[in-house]
């Protein structure tokens, strides 16, 4: 009888290992899209994730990188060369409300799924990923809203 109460509480034991996996596992959309970056917030180097000021926020939503004054963009690929994506993005050139569309020419450099660096007329800069416990709650609100 001892060794099948044993066996129960290491089984218990396991399941309770098991079941605190799985409630942190990473339930946020994986990288993909035009980039192949993690759809989410990131910000630029420098700057952290629990208070970026709005210059250093971008957006990524699998269709193309916006600001925190542009919104619904739309990046097509006009070169590849291994890392590097020549594009030209359309976006709505306001966070709300109507407004035009404005296009941008740039350069997208993918590092890897959680960081880029994006060159806009020569203006180079880095940006890395924020998971979304590490944002403020209103860009964390951005963030959910996009899933």
């Amino acid at each position: 009888m001892h060794k099948t109460s044993s066996r129960w509480a290491a089984c218990a034991v396991l399941m309770a290992v098991a079941g605190a996996a799985s409630a942190s596992a990473d339930r946020t959309p994986k990288p993909g899209g035009v980039y192949r970056l993690k759809p989410g917030i990131y910000v630029a180097e420098g700057s952290e994730c629990g208070a970026p000021p709005n210059a250093a926020i971008r957006q990524y939503d699998g269709k193309g990188i916006s600001t925190a004054h542009t919104r619904s963009c739309k990046a097509k690929v006009l070169k590849r060369q291994g890392k590097k994506y020549t594009v030209e993005q359309s976006c709505i050139d306001a966070g709300a409300g109507s407004a035009p569309r404005s296009i941008q020419h740039q350069q997208v450099t993918v590092d890897n799924a959680l960081t880029f660096q994006q060159n806009i007329a020569g203006n180079i800069t880095n940006y890395r990923y924020c998971p979304i416990r590490e944002l403020p709650t209103d860009l964390r609100k951005a963030a959910n809203a996009k899933r």
